[in-house]
């Protein structure tokens, strides 16, 4: 195996944008896609230090589905940090809210637990309806 963490730096590298359509997607499956590409293991110059991966941008987020009864069963928690602050919305209540927060969610939990995943997250851009404003940086042939 070799060491390609030689040849890469920030001024090496260049993202690519990517398009994903959320739309009738399961939601597990989708977001490990999504965590791939953020990461970069898609490449062959793969590091694991190294912040290579792309920018992507998800369309529909709000036609997202899950498969069982989970969208009235799962979860999400948030905790204000006072007594009594814990807040708990259901996926069905999510998704009516704020429909990018879900696959946020998800894709920040497949991604690794260091100081590099908060600049991950930076390259993932969700829109709920199928209009964004990236349509210059997507190469749309």
């Amino acid at each position: 195996m070799t060491n390609n963490s030689a040849t890469l730096s920030q001024e090496t590298i260049s993202p690519k944008w990517e398009l994903f359509d959320a739309k009738d997607e399961t939601l597990g499956r989708f977001c490990s896609k999504i965590a791939n590409i953020l990461q970069g293991k898609n490449k062959t110059d793969y590091v694991k230090h190294i912040n290579n991966g792309d920018f992507v941008v998800v369309i529909n987020a709000d036609k997202i589905k899950v498969t069982g009864k989970k969208m009235t069963d799962k979860k999400y928690y948030h905790y204000s940090g006072y007594h009594g602050g814990m807040k708990e919305q259901s996926f069905e209540e999510l998704l009516e809210i704020d429909s990018t927060k879900i696959i946020k969610s998800a894709v920040s939990g497949m991604l690794p637990k260091n100081s590099l995943r908060k600049k991950l997250l930076t390259r993932l851009k969700i829109y709920s309806g199928p209009d964004h404003p990236h349509s210059a940086q997507i190469n749309t042939k």
